[in-house]
């Protein structure tokens, strides 16, 4: 996770444990649409997805006199989001497990930076739809460690798989997109 100076997620952390109403709200400002597409794969739902959030969110000010003692908040977040979907699962839906093969994951978009506008629309076109075609345990992987930043034994620890799966996982993803890409690439480059 990259952090920019407005943005310093230990201080946040602090600010809420002081009972700072602007640290929660720049929490929710940084994480809510993470958090949230993390719960859509779980839950198939946008509107119970935002629901989770708002209440990962209250959870979180509810219990912000403990935060200041959580070693990884960026990691709490993502397992309390899980939770409260797994359990929202269980008492709708009678279901038991998460099954990363049943998620469902929104169209995946690479966001462009000036550094990107380099590359031409149709690699960064190709790169979605072979992200987008990743089987969906695969996705939900490369999303977690590439899009979010989590580190391999966060994902591992928050799906309940092992370390060596997700660096498994992030292998194909990446030799699928190389593959895909390596046409639009300068003879030159094609061999790194």
């Amino acid at each position: 996770m990259k952090q920019t100076p407005e943005f310093n997620l230990y201080l946040i952390q602090c600010g809420i444990a002081d009972g700072d109403e602007q640290a929660l709200k720049k929490l929710y400002e940084y994480y809510a649409n993470k958090l949230f597409h993390f719960a859509f794969m779980i839950i198939h739902s946008k509107e119970l997805a935002e629901e989770i959030v708002e209440d990962v969110f209250i959870k979180i000010w509810n219990k912000r006199t403990t935060i200041a003692g959580v070693d990884n908040f960026n990691m709490y977040l993502y397992v309390a989001t899980k939770n409260i979907s797994c359990n929202y699962l269980r008492k709708h839906n009678k279901r038991k497990i998460l099954d990363l093969n049943e998620i469902s994951l929104p169209y995946y978009h690479v966001a462009t930076t000036p550094e990107d506008l380099m590359i031409t629309s149709e690699t960064i076109s190709k790169i979605n739809q072979v992200i987008n075609d990743l089987p969906p345990k695969c996705r939900i992987i490369f999303k977690l460690v590439k899009e979010d930043g989590l580190k391999h034994r966060e994902v591992a620890e928050l799906l309940d798989i092992s370390v060596k799966t997700v660096e498994n996982q992030i292998s194909i993803a990446l030799k699928k997109i190389h593959t895909a890409i390596t046409v639009y690439l300068p003879q030159s480059l094609r061999s790194l």
